[in-house]
This record gives C-alpha cells, sequence and structure tokens, in this order.
C-alpha cells in the first residue's frame, strides 16, 4: 500500500513488534528536499509524487507551522490545536476547503475527504460519479447525465445531502458508498437453505436396581430428539480489488 510505503521510508519509527518496525505518517517538513519526487516515483506513487511534494513544500516552508490544524473542527470533541497552532477565528468547513483547494493538486473531493476524515467535518461529502448516480437514482437529485462536475455541480450534491442529513451528511453518505459496491453487496447477500436435521435415539431400558434392599428397580429413558434448523449458508467468493476513494 502507498501509505505504508510513505510511512516506512519518511515516517518517524514507533517501534518494533518482533521483528517488524512500525512508523508513524511522516510530517510536511519530512517529504520536502531535492530527492522527494523521483523518489516518490520509484516507490510508485505515479503523478501523485508531484502533487505530494509539492504541496509537503508550501505546507511547510509557505504556511505557519500548526497551519493545517487550525483548520481542523473546533466542535469536534476528538479534535483540539495543539500549543504550536492558533486560529484567529473558528474556521467553518466552507473555510477549511478552500484552503485545501489552494494547494497542489488537490480538488474538491479530495479536500472532501481531508475535512471529512482528517479534520472532523462530518458534513464534508466527498463526491464522485457513484455518489452523483446514488444521489440521482436515490434521492431525486436531477437527471443530468454528466461524468465530470463544475464546482457548482459539486457543491450542489453535496448541500443536497446535508439538507438530509444535516451534520453528519459525510458519514452517511460512506455508508451509501460502500453499499453500493458490487463487492459488498454481494458479500451481503448470502443463500439461505432449510437444513432438517433429525436426532433419533432408541429408547433404553435399563435395570439400575442396586444391592439395596430399600431401593426398588428403576427404568430409565431416554428422550428421541427430532429438531428442525434453518441455517443461513453463504458461498465463499474471490476477494474483488477495491477502488480507492481519495
Amino acid at each position: 500500500m502507498t501509505v505504508h510505503k510513505l510511512c516506512l521510508h519518511y515516517g518517524p519509527l514507533i517501534g518494533h513488534i518482533g521483528d517488524e518496525a512500525f512508523h508513524d505518517f511522516p510530517t510536511p517538513q519530512a517529504l520536502t528536499g531535492k530527492g522527494v519526487e523521483t523518489h516518490l516515483r520509484e516507490l510508485g506513487f505515479g503523478y501523485r509524487a508531484k502533487y505530494i511534494a509539492e504541496t509537503a513544500r508550501i505546507v511547510s516552508e509557505d504556511r505557519s507551522e500548526g497551519w493545517l490544524e487550525t483548520l481542523t473542527n473546533p466542535d469536534n470533541p476528538t479534535w483540539s490545536l495543539t500549543g504550536t497552532a492558533s486560529a484567529v477565528e473558528p474556521p467553518t468547513y466552507k473555510y477549511a476547503q478552500e484552503q485545501l483547494l489552494i494547494l497542489s493538486g488537490v480538488g474538491p473531493k479530495v479536500a472532501d475527504c481531508v475535512c471529512l476524515m482528517g479534520l472532523g467535518w462530518a458534513e464534508a461529502v466527498p463526491i464522485d460519479t457513484h455518489v452523483w448516480q446514488i444521489a440521482q437514482r436515490d434521492y431525486n437529485f436531477g437527471k443530468v447525465k454528466t461524468k465530470t462536475f463544475s464546482k457548482a455541480m459539486y457543491d450542489s450534491v453535496g448541500d443536497h445531502f446535508r439538507e438530509i442529513w444535516g451534520q453528519h451528511a459525510g458519514w452517511a453518505q460512506s455508508v451509501l458508498f460502500t453499499a453500493n459496491l458490487k463487492s459488498f453487496s454481494e458479500q451481503a447477500s448470502g443463500k439461505t437453505e432449510a437444513i432438517d436435521v433429525k436426532v433419533v435415539v432408541e429408547e433404553v431400558k435399563k435395570d439400575t436396581t442396586t444391592n439395596e434392599p430399600s431401593l426398588r428397580p428403576r427404568k430409565r429413558r431416554q428422550i428421541a430428539v427430532v429438531e428442525t434448523i434453518n441455517a443461513s449458508v453463504e458461498t465463499a467468493r474471490p476477494a474483488r480489488k477495491r477502488r480507492a476513494r481519495c
């Protein structure tokens, strides 16, 4: 995985479990300098190598220390500013998105992925062709067929979902996106079959008389059991490659 390669080659060492080393995610400063872009291409990052290197340079050299953290959602209890970050005014989701769009290679979808999964803005809705189809098919959002979006179209789809789900629209969209994946729907639909399981135990008569005169002979019986079970049988399917979201 590309993220693993990024951590392995540029992230600080956290520790070892057995012989395996674990690294933290690299800082922007670690991804600056000569040779980073070329090395990232060698690691398989392709066209993204240029954007990663340039964005890391912008964040580390052209922005104040802790700048990215000033874009976090102040109302999200899991996020808080560190001592190196100081926001003049509390940011909004739209402000955070606009600031991210300034960075090299960052479009609306990537910006919203960062807002949703990295900065605590649960109302950020990453939109791609799959989400566009869901909006049209299931949520009565127009009937325009297109494979590309203008910024106005992109924002209108996000606003439509925010009207439905409010401050949690981003995570609601993530559930819809996952449920719409063919591989997920195939795994979720298992065949259910009724299986009759019959256990027949013959009646056994056994004399349990003891040598003690005070005890009378007894007969012990075992009861026959007949059980019907409805079982869900799922056929194993080969794993499918999943398409990366962002």
